[in-house]
């Protein structure tokens, strides 16, 4: 009779945290499948009550378990230790150790998967707590505030790049290894007939290359407000599929203004546009068509289009913890397989003049893409999986 493993998974706050927890768990679950597996997963996910782990989770079939999360913030003067915002959260924090504690104790975990965001602060310091073995992952050059809290709790910590060692406190150190960073599957593949038809595109512009233009589920405001202001010059060069995300609701929808700016387009270049606040699950037909991907450089992009082998035009969001979206551009930029525009370098001209020198040149593209290849670990949702299970088994 095949033995259960009960697995806690937790981390959030951003897609880029939940992505490789599920990426992992969906390796436990085939690797369990296979005719010689011996053992079971069963899976619980802790995160924050309305955090988008939430909703990803719960998509993916996982029991999902909400606590309360205090963010954890980085404080440069010290008045801003005492501000109200870091008050409160600082009261969240033990409130969601006790309620992650029974979750734990009710669970009985034989390993807890943590990815990191603050949301898995008290699931983590729950499981040291009552001895479950913890393995935690980072996915950017630069670790987190929350994993750097994490891993002193760690019984393995997973990293991204090999870079990332140098983060940690030598004590700490011979714990990591490295497994690259896990992406889901859903980007692999695309067909390009099928965003083509998706988008609406004019077969007439089939010559044309294409840009994926995304921002994240808010969108990136400094990159739509660039894109509008050279629309049309722009679409006389490509085709544009544009994620612009959705803002909060009492603020200006970028959507509405890039809608505004299309619709006064000349019925051809109009054909070449398709705007969207989210991409589903057409996003691996998006991939598969995009001759280029203009995007910010968090941990989850960068990974996604270097194990597709795009190249890709960065915008590092400024500031983020430790600058840690410049440090993962620039690694792909010293690679051959990116370019930085710098946020405050960024403008419609800066990004038409770059974008269009990129557009012209077919085979620099190509070998950006390859070289993006370069960067990519396939592997690595099997290799955290592994680590995972070894720990579990024990």
């Amino acid at each position: 009779m095949a033995k259960t493993l009960r697995i806690l998974v937790t981390g959030g706050g951003t897609g880029g945290h939940v992505s490789p927890a599920l990426a992992t768990v969906r390796e436990l679950s085939q690797m369990a499948q296979a005719p010689d597996s011996d053992w079971q997963p069963l899976f619980r996910y802790i995160g924050s009550k309305h955090g988008i782990e939430k909703r990803l989770a719960q998509e993916a079939g996982l029991n999902f378990v909400g606590v309360e999360t205090g963010k954890l913030r980085r404080a440069f003067r010290l008045r801003d230790y005492f501000s109200r915002a870091n008050i409160l959260d600082a009261l969240r924090v033990p409130v969601g150790v006790m309620q992650s504690l029974l979750q734990v104790i009710r669970f009985r975990p034989h390993v807890v998967l943590s990815t990191g965001g603050y949301v898995c602060v008290p699931p983590v310091l729950a499981a040291w707590l009552l001895r479950v073995p913890i393995v935690t992952h980072e996915q950017t050059v630069q670790i987190g505030l929350a994993n750097r809290i994490a891993a002193r709790f760690a019984t393995r910590i997973a990293l991204s790049f090999e870079g990332a060692s140098a983060e940690l406190p030598a004590r700490l150190r011979p714990k990591a290894f490295v497994s690259g960073n896990p992406v889901r599957e859903a980007i692999f593949g695309g067909q390009p007939d099928r965003a083509l038809a998706f988008c609406g595109f004019d077969p007439s512009a089939n010559a044309l290359p294409t840009i994926y233009v995304t921002g994240g589920a808010q969108g990136a405001r400094i990159i739509n407000r660039a894109i509008e202001e050279i629309l049309p010059d722009l679409l006389q060069i490509c085709r544009i599929v544009h994620q612009c995300g959705q803002q909060p609701a009492d603020g200006e929808q970028d959507y509405d203004r890039l809608s505004s700016q299309a619709a006064q387009l000349p019925p051809a270049l109009h054909r070449r546009y398709f705007l969207t606040r989210f991409v589903g699950a057409e996003i691996a037909d998006i991939f598969a068509l995009a001759a280029l991907v203009v995007s910010r450089s968090g941990a989850g992009t960068v990974t996604e289009v270097s194990a597709l082998g795009k190249p890709a035009l960065f915008v590092p969001l400024i500031p983020t913890g430790g600058d840690e979206q410049t440090k993962n551009a620039q690694r792909s930029q010293q690679a051959g397989a990116a370019v930085i525009i710098s946020q405050k370098e960024l403008n419609g001209a800066s990004l038409l003049s770059e974008l269009s020198t990129l557009l012209a040149d077919p085979a620099r593209l190509a070998e950006m893409g390859r070289s993006a290849l370069t960067l990519a670990r396939p592997q690595a949702a099997h290799d955290l999986a592994q680590a995972v299970l070894a720990i579990a088994k024990k």
